[in-house]
């Protein structure tokens, strides 16, 4: 028996009749007071394009975020990758930041170490109870045997100065392997909170 809707039939014997979106949801982690948050699992050749969506993320420290990538499901994270940073800043008092610049102190020249998302540039998150950061990342065709696998995201955060940065990063990583996993966690020292979604973006 067939569920029907406005005249469209939705569900089918077990079975979707139409189109539920491009966007799938593969899986969502909630940290409070973690050292990371991983992704070792549902970044393969289903889809072309898989986006994390970072929401209310703050450390305990007020350290910035990092992330790794991983061609061997976790197990290490090194991965070489060149990246690009800027970064848009603008204070609360609208007098000690208000500025656009490229961060060269933050990107990777096939670098090994982690790439900073979040501050990028100047201080670090602020400490407020009701401060964080938030943001989108986006990587391409991870599972490709061929080529480097590109990615690009913007994270804004509430700054300690404080204020508004709004960060960029972009980049490559240089490896013809597949990238399957991905890791966050802070700089130096300090644990991360918060919640990270996974996504796939189907092609068609």
């Amino acid at each position: 028996m067939g569920f029907i809707s406005n005249g469209t039939t939705i569900l089918d014997n077990g079975a979707f009749s139409v189109g539920l979106g491009n966007l799938v949801l593969i899986s969502e982690q909630t940290a409070s007071g973690s050292a990371s948050i991983s992704f070792t699992s549902g970044i393969d050749s289903t889809y072309p394009i898989y986006k994390f969506e970072f929401i209310n993320i703050s450390s305990s420290s007020g350290q910035n975020i990092q992330m790794y990538f991983s061609t061997n499901g976790g197990s290490s994270y090194g991965v070489t990758k060149t990246t690009t940073t800027f970064v848009a800043e603008h204070s609360e008092d609208d007098t000690s930041v208000a500025r656009l610049t490229y961060s060269t102190g933050y990107d990777k020249a096939q670098s090994t170490s982690p790439q900073v998302i979040f501050n990028i540039n100047k201080g670090g998150l602020d400490l407020g109870a009701d401060a964080s950061g938030s943001g989108s990342l986006l990587l391409f065709n991870p599972s490709s045997t061929t080529y480097v696998k590109h990615f690009m995201g913007r994270f804004n955060s509430m700054s300690e100065y404080p204020g508004s940065t709004d960060n960029y990063v972009a980049g490559y990583c240089n490896t013809t392997s597949a990238v399957n996993a991905l890791k966050f966690d802070v700089v130096t020292s300090g644990t991360i909170s918060g919640t990270i979604k996974l996504y796939g973006i189907k092609d068609s």
